[in-house]
């Protein structure tokens, strides 16, 4: 059998969309439009997120960026507002950190938004989690070996 010199299918001829380097313009919020930050993605093109006017809205990412921009929790989004549905909007634009940052500059974004962070709001360490000191463990097994004695010593 003779070797394989090949260099693989035809994968290998498309290249990689880097453009990354490239600078874009920045854009800026018109008229029923808001910056927002993504809290969580949902799945099948929609997200919820925390716009900067104090509203939690429900956002649909358009066609045009499908699978072509990928969105994560704690992105800063451009999302068109609707209309006729408050509660819900049209993501328009994913803006990277560096352009957040500059955004934050101009005094577009307020200073309390945290760019590139997944955990935007201060709940001052608070993530559901106590920890119980070790003597309050041990009064708990100490009750509950208690509680199999008596048991034991019934029957």
């Amino acid at each position: 059998m003779p070797k394989n010199k090949g260099k693989g299918g035809k994968n290998r001829r498309r290249g990689k969309n880097d453009n990354e380097g490239e600078k874009r313009e920045l854009l800026y919020k018109e008229e029923d439009q808001e910056y927002a930050q993504v809290l969580r993605m949902l799945g099948n093109g929609r997200l919820e997120a925390h716009c900067f006017d104090g509203v939690k809205r429900l956002c649909h990412i358009r066609g045009k960026m499908r699978k072509r921009v990928w969105i994560n929790s704690g992105d800063i989004i451009l999302v068109s507002l609707r209309d006729y549905q408050d509660s819900k909007a049209d993501v328009i634009a994913k803006y990277t950190p560096d352009e957040a940052r500059s955004l934050k500059q101009h005094g577009e974004l307020p200073e309390t938004a945290k760019i590139n962070e997944t955990d935007i709001f201060d709940d001052d360490g608070q993530n559901g989690v106590e920890f119980l000191d070790d003597e309050s463990d041990e009064e708990a097994q100490e009750d509950m070996n208690n509680v199999r004695k008596l048991e034991i010593e019934e029957i």
